[in-house]
C-alpha cells in the first residue's frame, strides 16, 4: 500500500454489534492491525502485546483497532478472555480485509493456502497511510508500532 495516500473505507462491527468506521477515528492516530484468527498463539500474543502497551499508545494520541473474520461473539469472548481494551471489528465479507490488500497467499506445513496476512497500518490524523508493516512477527510487534508512531510524531 502506498504511504501518503487515504486509508480505505471500512464500517465493520464490533463483538457488540455497533458499526465502527475510518471516519470515527479522523484527527487522531490509528494503529489498524489485521490478523488471522481469534485466540489463536500467534494472534494471542500479538493482541496482549497491544494490551500491555495500549496506555503508552493512548498517551501517544493513538486508538488500537484489530480486524479479522471472526464473528462479533467470538471476538467478544476473546476480548474478555485477554482483557483487551481496544476495539475488535468483525469483517466476514473481507471489506477490509481486501480493501488493505491482506487477503493472499500463506504456506503452513508444506501447504498453501488463502487467508489474512498479519500487517498493521499506521494511519495518521488526516487519515492517510503513515507507515505499514507487511511482515509482522506477534511478538515484540506492538512495541515496534510504538516506536514507530514516535518517530513519526516527531517529524510531523
Amino acid at each position: 500500500m502506498d504511504l501518503g495516500r487515504a486509508a480505505p473505507h471500512f464500517s465493520l462491527l464490533d463483538a457488540e454489534g455497533r458499526e465502527h468506521s475510518l471516519k470515527e477515528f479522523a484527527g487522531s492516530w490509528l494503529v489498524l492491525y489485521f490478523y488471522p484468527k481469534d485466540d489463536t498463539p500467534g494472534c494471542t500474543a500479538e493482541a496482549c502485546g497491544f494490551r500491555d502497551l495500549h496506555g503508552d499508545l493512548r498517551r501517544a494520541g493513538a486508538a488500537v483497532v484489530g480486524i479479522s473474520a471472526d464473528s462479533p461473539p467470538r471476538h467478544g469472548k476473546f476480548r474478555d478472555k485477554y482483557e483487551l481494551p481496544f476495539l475488535l471489528l468483525s469483517d466476514p465479507e473481507h471489506q477490509a480485509i481486501e480493501a488493505y490488500g491482506v487477503w493472499g497467499e500463506k504456506k503452513m506445513y508444506g501447504k498453501t493456502y488463502m487467508g489474512i496476512l498479519r500487517r498493521t497500518f499506521l494511519i495518521d490524523p488526516a487519515g492517510r497511510i503513515a507507515q505499514e508493516f507487511p511482515k509482522v512477527s506477534p511478538s515484540g510487534h506492538p512495541g515496534e508500532v510504538l516506536q514507530a508512531l514516535r518517530e513519526l510524531q516527531k517529524r510531523a
